[in-house]
């Protein structure tokens, strides 16, 4: 387990990089995955009409997936506070829905034989409740059109959606656009 903190125009004190260490380092304990590195980035946005200036990101790689956190506060202390608090219930839920997925279907299968009502077990209701939510309630098949960015854009204008895929019309390369929380766009391609 490794972790970088960097600051991005924006010098990292000692004592912070310690902090942020120490936080980002108690939250990565929660699974035992190796390897599992951490980046950490600290900004301040120059912004004065921007409230939650303080930002810290973190990027997590482990095995094939990537999971990211973003969160700002008033205070960098407080930011990587509420961030190693993101990052802890991502990682359940990489834990819930990929590892622990896995393992189950690996395992055989074995029935057990109905049990009479037992007394009532609030975790159990509530994990059936959580897997009933986080299944796919609906597959849409579209039709990739071959569109410019520029045509995209109008797309997902008028949709009023939060994202969009097309063909780019002069690579003829899947993409995704997408609006960011931040303002602006992002365009997801597929790679060769």
């Amino acid at each position: 387990m490794s972790i970088t903190v960097t600051g991005r125009k924006l010098t990292v004190s000692d004592a912070l990089r310690a902090y942020a260490e120490e936080k980002i380092g108690n939250s990565m304990k929660v699974i035992d995955i190796s390897p599992l590195n951490a980046e950490v980035v600290l900004h301040v946005e120059k912004n004065p009409a921007i409230s939650e200036r303080c930002c810290c990101e973190v990027t997590l790689h482990t095995k094939g997936h990537v999971v990211r956190v973003e969160e700002g506060e008033e205070d960098m202390y407080a930011a990587i506070d509420v961030a190693a608090a993101k990052v802890v219930r991502q990682l359940r839920k990489y834990k819930t829905r990929v590892i622990d997925r896995k393992l189950h279907a690996d395992a055989p299968s074995i029935k057990a034989a109905p049990v009479e009502s037992g007394p009532f077990d609030p975790d159990k209701l509530m994990n059936e409740l959580v897997a009933e939510e986080e299944a796919v309630v609906r597959v849409k098949e579209i039709e990739f059109e071959p569109l410019t960015e520029e045509e995209a854009l109008v797309k997902i204008d008028l949709l009023g959606h939060n994202f969009f895929a097309y063909t780019d019309r002069d690579t003829g390369v899947a993409c995704v656009m997408y609006r960011r929380d931040n303002g602006g766009y992002g365009i997801l391609r597929q790679t060769a």
